[in-house]
Protein backbone atom coordinates (compact mmCIF):
# COMPACT_ATOMS: atom_id res chain seq x y z
CA UNK A 1 0.00 0.00 0.00
CA UNK A 2 3.15 2.43 -1.26
CA UNK A 3 0.25 4.45 -2.26
CA UNK A 4 -1.70 5.43 0.41
CA UNK A 5 1.14 7.75 2.07
CA UNK A 6 0.96 10.76 4.49
CA UNK A 7 -0.80 12.91 1.30
CA UNK A 8 -4.50 12.12 1.10
CA UNK A 9 -5.92 13.07 -1.28
CA UNK A 10 -9.51 14.76 -0.23
CA UNK A 11 -11.30 13.91 -3.32
CA UNK A 12 -10.63 10.79 -3.33
CA UNK A 13 -13.57 8.18 -1.15
CA UNK A 14 -14.81 4.96 -1.19
CA UNK A 15 -17.82 4.06 -2.91
CA UNK A 16 -20.59 2.24 -1.03
CA UNK A 17 -20.00 -0.68 -3.43
CA UNK A 18 -15.94 -0.45 -2.40
CA UNK A 19 -14.56 0.99 -5.29
CA UNK A 20 -12.40 3.76 -4.50
CA UNK A 21 -13.53 6.65 -6.83
CA UNK A 22 -12.59 10.17 -7.41
CA UNK A 23 -15.04 13.37 -6.99
CA UNK A 24 -13.22 15.84 -9.44
CA UNK A 25 -13.56 13.32 -12.52
CA UNK A 26 -16.63 14.16 -14.14
CA UNK A 27 -15.89 12.95 -17.81
CA UNK A 28 -15.37 9.21 -18.10
CA UNK A 29 -15.56 6.57 -15.51
CA UNK A 30 -14.72 7.98 -12.14
CA UNK A 31 -12.77 5.09 -10.63
CA UNK A 32 -9.48 5.50 -9.18
CA UNK A 33 -5.80 3.60 -9.27
CA UNK A 34 -3.07 4.01 -7.18
CA UNK A 35 -1.58 4.71 -10.62
CA UNK A 36 -4.22 6.79 -11.91
CA UNK A 37 -3.61 8.93 -8.29
CA UNK A 38 0.14 8.98 -8.42
CA UNK A 39 -0.02 10.85 -11.69
CA UNK A 40 -2.98 13.07 -11.11
CA UNK A 41 -1.99 16.77 -12.28
CA UNK A 42 -3.60 18.47 -9.71
CA UNK A 43 -1.30 16.33 -7.03
CA UNK A 44 1.53 17.48 -9.45
CA UNK A 45 0.55 20.90 -8.77
CA UNK A 46 -0.36 20.37 -4.99
CA UNK A 47 -1.26 24.29 -4.54
CA UNK A 48 -4.90 25.17 -2.39
CA UNK A 49 -6.15 27.84 -5.06
CA UNK A 50 -6.42 25.56 -8.02
CA UNK A 51 -9.43 24.79 -9.04
CA UNK A 52 -10.42 21.78 -11.27
CA UNK A 53 -12.28 19.47 -13.15
CA UNK A 54 -10.54 15.86 -14.47
CA UNK A 55 -11.33 13.79 -17.59
CA UNK A 56 -10.42 10.48 -17.76
CA UNK A 57 -8.93 9.15 -20.72
CA UNK A 58 -9.18 5.63 -21.24
CA UNK A 59 -7.39 3.79 -24.29
CA UNK A 60 -10.03 1.27 -26.11
CA UNK A 61 -8.01 -2.55 -26.58
CA UNK A 62 -8.40 -3.48 -30.53
CA UNK A 63 -8.85 -7.18 -30.87
CA UNK A 64 -7.02 -8.28 -34.31
CA UNK A 65 -7.51 -11.62 -36.13
CA UNK A 66 -5.62 -12.71 -38.56
CA UNK A 67 -6.47 -14.47 -41.53
CA UNK A 68 -4.37 -17.74 -40.31
CA UNK A 69 -6.50 -17.98 -37.09
CA UNK A 70 -4.08 -16.13 -35.20
CA UNK A 71 -5.60 -12.88 -32.84
CA UNK A 72 -3.73 -10.79 -30.94
CA UNK A 73 -5.57 -7.67 -28.25
CA UNK A 74 -3.54 -4.77 -29.04
CA UNK A 75 -4.06 -2.10 -25.86
CA UNK A 76 -2.52 1.07 -25.99
CA UNK A 77 -1.66 1.55 -22.56
CA UNK A 78 -3.52 2.30 -18.41
CA UNK A 79 -5.93 4.75 -18.31
CA UNK A 80 -4.46 8.47 -17.80
CA UNK A 81 -6.61 11.73 -15.99
CA UNK A 82 -5.97 15.31 -17.39
CA UNK A 83 -7.64 18.35 -16.68
CA UNK A 84 -10.85 18.94 -18.08
CA UNK A 85 -10.86 23.16 -16.84
CA UNK A 86 -8.58 24.33 -14.41
CA UNK A 87 -7.82 27.78 -13.55
CA UNK A 88 -5.91 29.48 -10.78
CA UNK A 89 -8.00 31.30 -8.14
CA UNK A 90 -5.31 34.02 -7.18
CA UNK A 91 -4.10 35.09 -10.52
CA UNK A 92 -7.54 34.30 -12.13
CA UNK A 93 -5.91 32.04 -14.95
CA UNK A 94 -6.38 29.58 -16.97
CA UNK A 95 -4.10 26.13 -16.04
CA UNK A 96 -3.72 23.55 -18.77
CA UNK A 97 -0.60 21.69 -17.75
CA UNK A 98 1.47 21.36 -14.42
CA UNK A 99 4.51 23.02 -15.55
CA UNK A 100 2.45 26.15 -15.46
CA UNK A 101 2.80 26.62 -11.97
CA UNK A 102 6.45 24.94 -11.42
CA UNK A 103 7.71 28.58 -10.68
CA UNK A 104 4.98 30.04 -9.47
CA UNK A 105 5.44 31.92 -6.03
CA UNK A 106 2.04 31.37 -4.91
CA UNK A 107 2.60 27.45 -4.85
CA UNK A 108 5.20 27.26 -2.48
CA UNK A 109 4.13 26.48 1.10
CA UNK A 110 5.72 28.18 3.61
CA UNK A 111 5.97 26.80 7.58
CA UNK A 112 5.42 28.44 10.08
CA UNK A 113 8.57 29.72 12.32
CA UNK A 114 8.50 28.23 15.18
CA UNK A 115 9.68 30.39 18.71
CA UNK A 116 12.26 29.33 20.57
CA UNK A 117 11.33 28.77 24.33
CA UNK A 118 13.78 29.94 26.53
CA UNK A 119 15.24 27.65 29.40
CA UNK A 120 14.40 28.61 32.75
CA UNK A 121 17.27 29.43 34.76
CA UNK A 122 17.50 28.58 38.66
CA UNK A 123 18.87 30.62 41.52
CA UNK A 124 19.70 27.13 43.20
CA UNK A 125 21.58 25.47 40.68
CA UNK A 126 19.01 22.40 40.92
CA UNK A 127 18.25 20.42 37.87
CA UNK A 128 15.09 21.23 35.97
CA UNK A 129 13.68 18.79 33.26
CA UNK A 130 11.16 21.12 31.29
CA UNK A 131 8.18 19.41 30.28
CA UNK A 132 7.49 19.83 26.10
CA UNK A 133 4.92 23.07 25.60
CA UNK A 134 2.05 22.35 22.84
CA UNK A 135 2.41 24.68 20.08
CA UNK A 136 -0.61 25.64 18.87
CA UNK A 137 -1.21 24.66 15.23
Amino acid sequence: MGWLTNEVCKYRSVDKDGRIICKKIVKGDNEASPDLCRNCPARQIGCEKLRFSLQKLSPSPIVVRYGNGHCEVWDDGPPRVTFLRAACAAKMIPISDPRQCAACALRTVKEPAREEVPVPQVASGGKIIPFPQRVAV
